[in-house]
């Protein structure tokens, strides 16, 4: 029997214990080394290519706004008091619920949100948008 990739259609969003609710776009997951270039001394041919650090892009998470949205205002609102860094958890989930794989993020902070554009001359679904920063991965868990 051959193994089927599971298709998520939503991103459900923990920050510490308190759920964001459920979102159907997640963008930039990932990870990359910056790497410096330093050039031999007396051989012209070789380069080498030397990984310095690590750099983790934003979280772009997006849905159509619904009564979670209200979570994020608050979580936003309480940043005016002081910066906290807390700990991320995205689920990849099928449309039975069943979590295929899980991110846990380090030290997140939100940079952005965007909320729906409204106008009675073009009406479309209310959409948001939250972007968030981090510095990693933790645990071992599936999607790492």
């Amino acid at each position: 029997m051959a193994d089927t990739e599971a298709v998520a259609v939503c991103f459900v969003v923990k920050i510490d214990d308190e759920s964001l609710g459920a979102f159907n776009s997640c963008d930039g997951l990932g990870a990359e080394f910056v790497i410096e270039q330093r050039e031999e001394g007396g051989n012209n041919g070789m380069v080498w290519q030397l990984p310095s650090r690590i750099k983790y892009s934003n979280v772009k998470l997006s849905r159509p706004v619904t009564k979670d949205s209200a979570k994020i205002t608050r979580w936003f609102s309480g940043m005016a008091a002081g910066v906290s860094r807390k700990t991320a958890t995205i689920e990849a989930r099928t449309l039975d619920g069943t979590v295929i794989a899980s991110w846990s993020l380090h030290d997140v902070v939100p940079v952005r949100w965007s909320g729906p554009q409204l106008s009675a001359e073009s009406p479309k679904v209310a959409t948001e948008t939250i972007e968030l920063a981090h510095h990693g991965f933790l645990g071992a868990g599936r999607g790492h």
